[in-house]
């Protein structure tokens, strides 16, 4: 059972909105291909479609085609940028169309789709886009009329002669349309949203109900090969020798190479490869790492956390305070490496000859992904094409090129043969960029009426954005971007050399220093006898920056029946972030039984700002749930010997569909900047349960994931 209502609240002050992405003549863009016969492409003609921007092309047969620049993983991207597109051009929804252009510099240094910011850089840019084009529309009809250009607006494809009802399509005007230089533009205001604010279908469901969209997985080109890549099991190590004689023996085998992530067999189909794999005999180097194993890595991040760090965040005099505090509280909290596990395993096509390269991939950052093959050609970026393809999940894994730089390497030495590699699922969960393990020492100290004055923490975490000053802001956000009121506070940091390749995972640094930071404060209420809700409001209230903290936390509260009698043995957690813009709040309800968790209900209230599909945020937040449940209960990734123990989905095991809660979804409504929404939810669920945990058991659990031992 879902349920999603939408709560309306006093409008707040506006912020300035996003200058981030585009001149008038484009905007951020990003590669995306679709073959001709997709359902997505735009229907050809007997004549080239005129293009009047960036983003803009609209056919003699009225269609309206958006060049979409950002990557479509599930996330409803397609239909939320097209809505912005269309809601300013005042073209029909239902003839709308989508093509998704090659990288080209003329859209933007860095093209992809990550951190939540395909409705944040393109809340400007596209609905600027969608102006223009109309305005330039209805210039070209002034000038055919001969009449002035104010007697004119665009309605539902045509342009509207107001004295004379005369009407002329988008299809007749956009030749003469294109000619024109762009102008200025006045955007409309929220009063006049048709579209923006309202729920619409997805428009790549159905070819994906069909099987008609095209993934990477789906992609075949003339005379192409297939190819398996054994890698060393132990991060950090080579190749020392390897004997492909029995595996080039295997039916359908062609070649058997060697790049610099192991060796790969090429074969006629993806079976042959896979199996002809199996028969490789290779020599590894193991490297410095084959010792590794979690309990060594857990004991590197306890000593670090023993000792100083860079500075995080510094304000006050932490140490007056905490030796002056009524009350001291100290806590050890720890989460483990996870892999992103997309239902579609890794791929990517790619061909390369001596003046070219050209790859088929589902990647969220197509720059990247260009800037990787140019590395191992050694072309001009100009001279490689990349192809996007639907994405099968990413959560930041398809973020990174590890395994399109491995399909090129492969291709090179095939060259002038196209070339797929495929990933299976235990390469998946094996050879994983992961989402870095980490472990945060607390200390709190709290004055005579419970409130706390001091808050020192030190974070160990592997760097995953890059360092600056000795700390990586991701790997510190969520603890030190929090805004309570606690006014002397010393947060450090430490970047542990682990060995084991991390990066992005949803919701980045948040999706563990939230389960940090929020059971934390919990602690600090439960010392003193406080309720958790009102201990947050409390700490919130002070600022009125906080305002839609407290409003997501209120409507939160509200609708979970916060303090009312709950079933027996039921018990309500809570948790509240702001995350990319998006703050939400939420209320977990679960009973534990013989140590199994079970979660029945949560409520979670979301304000992301100015709304653009009310349907698509919604099904981002379930999403973003079910991915932190997942964290919370079940998922985690351990070494030994330098080899990471999960394999597949029996032992690296996702929330499965009878596990899953009722969800209720309530949005905040109103017109602040689009906050980022894929990502929002993730976060909060972990604490909110493990707070209910606590409330049913009286037992912190200060390590994911839950186990049953540690509730017994």
């Amino acid at each position: 059972m879902i349920a999603t209502q939408f709560i309306r609240v006093k409008k707040l002050n506006r912020r300035s909105f996003l200058q981030a992405g585009a001149t008038a003549a484009g905007g951020l863009m990003l590669g995306f291909y679709l073959p001709e016969k997709s359902p997505l492409a735009a229907q050809t003609s007997s004549a080239a479609p005129a293009k009047l921007n960036a983003f803009v092309r609209i056919g003699a047969d009225d269609s309206v085609t958006l060049m979409i620049h950002k990557s479509e993983m599930g996330q409803g991207t397609v239909t939320s940028l097209s809505m912005l597109l269309a809601e300013e051009l005042e073209c029909d929804w239902t003839k709308i169309r989508n093509e998704f252009p090659l990288v080209d510099p003329a859209y933007g240094a860095m093209m992809g789709a990550y951190g939540s910011l395909s409705i944040r850089t393109s809340w400007m840019p596209l609905r600027q886009a969608g102006a223009q084009a109309r305005e330039m529309l209805i210039s070209a009809a002034a000038q055919k009329w001969g009449v002035d250009k104010s007697q004119c607006r665009a309605e539902n494809n045509n342009i509207v002669n107001t004295a004379s009802n005369a009407k002329l399509s988008f299809g007749s005007l956009a030749e003469d349309a294109a000619k024109l230089p762009l102008p200025q533009v006045k955007l409309k205001d929220p009063s006049q949203y048709q579209l923006i604010g309202t729920s619409k279908k997805r428009l790549d469901t159905p070819a994906k109900v069909n099987g008609t969209a095209t993934f990477g997985l789906d992609i075949k080109r003339p005379g192409m090969l297939y190819a398996s890549l054994q890698r060393c099991p132990v991060f950090g190590g080579k190749v020392a020798s390897f004997d492909a004689t029995k595996a080039k023996s295997m039916p359908g085998v062609k070649n058997v190479v060697q790049i610099s992530n192991g060796v790969a067999v090429v074969a006629d189909n993806t079976w042959a490869a896979a199996e002809a794999r199996k028969a490789l005999t290779i020599q590894w180097d193991e490297g410095s790492r084959a010792n590794t194993s979690s309990a060594s890595l857990r004991q590197m991040f306890a000593d670090l956390a023993e000792k100083p760090g860079a500075n995080a965040r510094k304000s006050g005099d932490a140490a007056a305070a905490m030796s002056g505090a009524a009350q001291k509280l100290e806590a050890v909290y720890e989460a483990p490496y996870l892999s992103h596990a997309p239902m579609e395993p890794l791929n990517c096509t790619a061909v390369v000859t001596d003046d070219s390269c050209e790859i088929w991939v589902g990647t969220q950052i197509q720059s990247v992904a260009q800037q990787t093959a140019a590395g191992i050609t050694k072309l001009p970026p100009s001279k490689i094409a990349i192809h996007t393809e639907f994405l099968g999940g990413g959560f930041g894994r398809r973020g990174g090129a590890d395994f399109i730089g491995e399909a090129v390497e492969i291709a090179k030495a095939l060259k002038g043969t196209p070339v797929k590699l495929t990933w299976t699922r235990e390469d998946d969960i094996q050879h994983d960029t992961y989402r870095p393990a980490s472990y945060t020492k607390f200390a709190a100290g709290l004055d005579a009426d419970g409130w706390p004055v001091a808050l020192t923490g030190t974070v160990v975490c592997p760097s995953f954005g890059g360092l600056r000053n000795g700390v990586d802001s991701t790997g510190v956000e969520g603890i030190v971007t929090h805004t309570y009121d606690i006014p002397n506070q010393d947060i450090q940091y430490h970047p542990p050399d682990a060995g084991i390749p991390v990066s992005y995972w949803r919701s980045v640094g948040f999706s563990q220093n939230c389960y940090f930071m929020e059971s934390f404060i919990d602690e600090m209420a439960a010392a003193t006898k406080k309720d958790p809700v009102e201990f947050r409001r409390r700490l919130l209230s002070k600022d009125p920056k906080n305002s839609r903290y407290l409003n997501v936390l209120n409507v939160a509260a509200e609708k979970a029946g916060w303090g009312k009698p709950l079933p027996a043995g039921h018990y309500h957690g809570v948790g509240i972030v702001n995350n990319l813009g998006s703050f939400n709040a939420q209320v977990a309800e679960v009973s534990v039984n013989q140590g199994k968790v079970k979660v029945h209900r949560v409520v979670c209230a979301v304000d992301c700002g100015q709304i653009v599909n009310k349907a698509g945020v919604t099904q981002q937040i379930e999403s973003g749930i079910v991915y932190g449940l997942s964290a919370a209960l079940k998922i985690g990734i351990t070494l030994d010997h330098g080899r990471v123990q999960q394999t597949n989905f029996n032992t690296y095991d996702p929330l499965r569909i009878d596990e899953m809660p009722v969800v209720e979804v309530y949005l905040v409504e109103n017109h602040e900047n689009p906050g980022g929404i894929g990502e929002a939810a993730t976060p909060t669920i972990v604490p909110a349960v493990i707070n209910a945990v606590f409330a049913a058991t009286g037992k912190r659990v200060r390590s994911l994931p839950i186990k049953a031992e540690s509730l017994a």
